[in-house]
């Protein structure tokens, strides 16, 4: 007998899926920035840093999307963005202590990663409780069409 797929099984295989897709692209960036990283410090860009914290800042996020989402899934529009940016505060302080704008901006990118790749795997899953990505969000007024 064929077994259907319970909603936590899905968000479990689309988390897994993020987690994948962003360790792939995280790796890219990981090698694009030390490419770059001409004599820097090179922090964070090595595999045994990043996908570590990759995995981490993916199930962090999973975690705090399911918290507010069960309470204020509207807040959900300004609380990713203000922590995305939060995220990259330690990055541009690494600036100061003497990190490289190539080490720094890839930091930063692979934030902005987790962060999508969070997005993507739980964005559409709260879709149908009117969650703050769904149709229902403030926007111009709709009209029914006639017909």
């Amino acid at each position: 007998m064929p077994t259907i797929a319970t909603p936590t099984w899905t968000t479990v295989a689309r988390l897994g899926l993020a987690t994948v897709a962003a360790a792939a692209v995280n790796t890219g960036i990981a090698l694009g920035a030390t490419a770059l990283d001409d004599g820097g410090m090179g922090v964070g860009l090595a595999p045994v840093a990043y996908l570590p914290a990759t995995v981490i800042g993916l199930l962090a996020g999973a975690f705090g999307w399911t918290l507010i989402a069960r309470r204020s899934p509207r807040a959900l529009r300004v609380v990713v963005p203000a922590v995305l940016v939060l995220t990259w505060i330690p990055d541009l302080l690494l600036l100061t202590a003497g990190a490289t704008a190539a080490n720094v901006v890839g930091l930063m990118l692979m934030h902005l990663v987790v962060t999508t790749a969070v997005v993507t795997a739980l964005g559409t899953s709260h879709a149908a409780t009117g969650d703050a990505w769904a149709e229902d969000a403030p926007g111009p007024a709709r009209t029914p069409s006639a017909g």
